[in-house]
């Protein structure tokens, strides 16, 4: 059986140890191909479901000590009669396969489900519940999340605020420990360590008890990670401390040596970390809540000659909709009946409103101006356009870019070489530098595991990757992955495609000479069987000419198109074509020069080898084409122009829009061969097309643009897909890879300059426990701080 994929929410990861356990756990598995996202808190999985099955992958995850996210949905169910219609209910979505509760509530008309959505969908649920003989839609999935995530984000602040209130009269004590007089009263029962042990505990245990529990299942699947350093750091505090106030029993001269105040402020400042964090790695997916605040949340859906209005997911397929001016145009489909203006712009970056007629498509999102338009749904939920772009950019962000495998390594033997530093420091300085003094070697030990905590190093790379894709998505530039985003820096050779990518691929007849009179409806009605842009300019040309049947037709790639009509054989197409079929167009070379010197495409038709007419066609060039080429030249790339056309037309168009190096008469399979020859030259290519034929080219690239406007094929073939048609798109994702590389080395320098100087300065006794604590709270803000720069950067 072929791989499956799925993705797996995975909670309890504390830093990039975790992640690079759980990763290296599944990739043991036989049949498994796993890629975990700290930031994202995903894992993506390849499986062979013949070997390994998603419950067992999960089991496997959760013996390892964390947690498979469950989902929760909220249905409104429409049908129930009585109390056995809820239980009937309850029954059957409890028996699918990834659900872990179903609650039915029959008053109320809905239903709650917990269920792991790599096994199960909510679409799956609401068949099941169709399948019983009864309705079911779903109840603000999205915004369901979204509740989730402020609980848990209220959650964390109502702990760090009772960890601040509980730990301030202890960082009050820390005036007592100072050598100095500062002269600030400090009331002795502050000092007293059994008030002290008050305070301390309930931040030791119930606050920090997140620490313990993470690090247990850590150690126990013979691993280590932040947890188990926070865990080793505070508890040697406070049990220290905690001997020490003993010893004082029954010996009221003797001054214990305490250290509550470190444990509880070492916690309390890393909550200030992680709550901070938590709040910029929100607005990190800012750019997927933007797209999904574009759906429509409501249609008009035409049944039995009434309007009415429904939620967007009870639209169906083949529905008809009512879409009044103003209004977002539901779902994509197909205009029925009304002529109005649609503002694309959210799609194709096209400022100015196209017209809509009958027989047009619209897209879902996308607002209509001023007329009523009556359409056809074809295009629903997951596959609607904007739900494939909400879709690449979730996958982008979820993604892991090869430059985070380096964080990886690094995090992944980091923590024991930390434990192991702390130990050697602590013996140094307990033995040889100051001898018996254990509160010393103690606070140079926890000072060095507390500022050894890689949560920076794990945050580095992910949180640009998520803040530059989502920078990207608002720009109209959708990267399929991490690693084309960080790939795309290292560009310094572009090829275009010309028709369709340099020009508008439209083009229009502008000449015709007829050698032979009564033959054009014949070349016309020849044209009408090909997709070629040029026969289609040929075809709208010849509008009002009469439909003839075409007997036999045959595309020669690259060259033309044969054809029979009426028992005659039509040749249209280049003079490669002629040349093969022994066609003499020699006394017109002239006619066919003039033309390809204006840029001009000029085509040749014969019938039984006879040439009988010259049609001259020319294609636009896009206004931002100009614009595109001048501003990847100035970035020091080289810009390549391929195409099929003849060497002179190529050069005329090139020239108009400023490229040096073209390559003309290029048939559709050699353009990936073209892509090669540059890469033998040491370049790195990003290949930019449009069309089928584009399509093994923009495989070839180490980096693939599709021209968004373009076939599927060449976007499911591409790395990156322009959304609309506007090359300077091109120049604006290389500066935005460059842009969010040089953030990821900005990041794991800082990352990596916490952890190398502030071991060494701990390790020389010149850190406090509860500034190397601060100093690692802060070092992660920082990172997803810089991260988000990337916001607000210009490209």
């Amino acid at each position: 059986m072929s791989q499956k994929e799925a993705t797996i929410g995975i909670t309890g990861m504390t830093c990039s140890a975790c992640a690079i356990r759980i990763e290296k756990v599944l990739n043991k598995m036989d049949g498994v191909e796993a890629n975990v996202n700290l930031a994202m808190e995903k894992a993506s999985i390849k499986y062979d479901p013949d070997k390994a099955g998603l419950d067992t992958i999960e089991q496997k995850i959760e013996k390892l000590g964390y947690g498979t996210l469950k989902e929760k949905v909220e249905l409104d169910i429409q049908g129930m009669t009585c109390s056995a219609c809820a239980i009937r209910i309850e029954k059957g979505l409890s028996k699918m396969d990834g659900v872990s509760r179903a609650a039915v509530n029959l008053a109320g008309e809905t239903g709650s489900v917990e269920y792991n959505p790599a096994h199960v969908s909510v679409e799956d649920m609401i068949r099941k519940i169709k399948k019983l003989g009864y309705e079911g839609s779903v109840k603000q999935e999205r915004e369901q999340k979204q509740t989730l995530k402020e609980e848990e984000l209220k959650h964390k602040k109502m702990k760090l605020f009772l960890s601040i209130i509980l730990s301030l009269p202890l960082l009050y004590t820390m005036i007592g420990h100072m050598p100095y007089d500062f002269g600030i009263p400090v009331p002795q029962f502050l000092m007293n360590p059994w008030f002290q042990l008050l305070f301390a505990t309930p931040v030791q245990f119930y606050i920090g008890g997140p620490f313990y529990v993470g690090a247990f299942r850590a150690l126990r699947n013979k691993s280590a990670n932040m947890d188990v350093l926070v865990a080793l750091g505070t508890s040697a505090a406070y049990f220290y401390s905690l001997a020490e106030a003993f010893k004082t029993l029954g010996a009221d001269h003797y001054h214990p040596q305490l250290y509550f105040e470190t444990s509880a402020v070492l916690i309390t400042l890393i909550l200030v970390g992680k709550y901070f964090e938590a709040l910029a790695k929100g607005r990190t997916t800012e750019a997927i809540s933007k797209l999904l605040s574009l759906q429509a949340k409501e249609a008009t859906v035409i049944r039995n000659d009434e309007e009415v209005k429904v939620p967007l997911d009870q639209v169906k397929v083949s529905d008809l909709l009512l879409v009044k001016p103003g209004e977002k145009i539901p779902v994509d489909g197909i205009v029925i009946t009304g002529l109005s203006s649609v503002d694309e712009s959210m799609i194709t970056g096209e400022s100015l409103p196209v017209e809509k007629k009958t027989g047009d498509r619209v897209i879902g999102a996308t607002i209509n101006k001023n007329g009523v338009l009556k359409m056809e749904a074809q295009k629903i939920g997951k596959e609607t356009a904007l739900a494939g772009i909400i879709k690449i950019v979730e996958e982008a962000q979820g993604s892991k870019a090869p430059i985070q495998r380096m964080a990886d390594i690094i995090s992944g033997i980091f923590v024991p070489i930390v434990v192991g530093s702390a130990l050697i420091a602590f013996a140094v300085w307990y033995f040889l530098v100051d001898p018996g003094n254990l509160p010393q070697a103690l606070e140079v030990a926890i000072a060095i595991l507390v500022i050894a905590c890689p949560c920076a190093l794990g945050l580095a790379t992910p949180t640009s990757i998520m803040v530059g894709t989502g920078k990207g998505a608002e720009q109209g530039i959708l990267f399929k992955g991490g690693e084309y985003l960080e790939g795309a820096h290292k560009i310094n050779a572009v090829l275009l495609d010309k028709t369709g990518t340099v020009t508008k691929g439209k083009p229009e007849v502008t000449d015709v000479i007829e050698l032979s009179e009564g033959f054009l409806p014949y070349i016309i009605a020849a044209e009408r069987a090909s997709e070629h842009p040029l026969a289609e300019a040929i075809v709208n040309y010849g509008k009002g000419e009469e439909k003839l049947e075409v007997q036999e037709f045959s595309a020669v790639p690259g060259h033309g198109i044969t054809a029979v009509i009426e028992g005659k054989n039509f040749l249209v197409g280049t003079r490669k074509l002629m040349n093969e079929r022994s066609v003499d167009y020699e006394g017109y070379e002239e006619e066919l020069l003039r033309f390809e010197e204006k840029g001009k495409t000029a085509m040749l038709s014969a019938v039984d080898g006879k040439l009988v007419a010259i049609i001259a066609v020319a294609d636009t060039v896009k206004e931002t084409s100009k614009n595109a080429v001048a501003a990847m030249k100035e970035m020091g790339i080289d810009v390549y122009m391929i195409t099929g056309d003849n060497e002179r037309t190529a050069k005329a168009i090139a020239a108009e829009v400023g490229i040096d190096h073209v390559f003309g008469q290029v048939l559709p399979e050699e353009k990936a061969k073209k892509v090669k020859e540059l890469q033998e030259r040491g370049l790195k290519v990003a290949m930019v097309g449009d069309g089928i034929n584009d399509a093994p080219a923009l495989a070839t690239a180490d980096i693939g643009m599709a021209i968004g406007s373009g076939t599927d094929v060449a976007i499911e073939a591409a790395d990156v897909t322009l959304v609309g048609g506007d090359l300077n798109h091109i120049p604006k994702t290389i500066l935005l890879s460059r842009k969010t590389m040089r953030n990821i080395k900005q990041n794991l320098f800082w990352a990596l300059f916490y952890n190398a100087a502030g071991i060494p300065i701990a390790a020389l006794g010149l850190l406090e426990p509860w500034v190397a604590g601060a100093a690692m709270a802060f070092s992660s803000v920082s990172v997803v701080t810089n991260a988000l720069r990337l916001k607000s950067t210009t490209v």
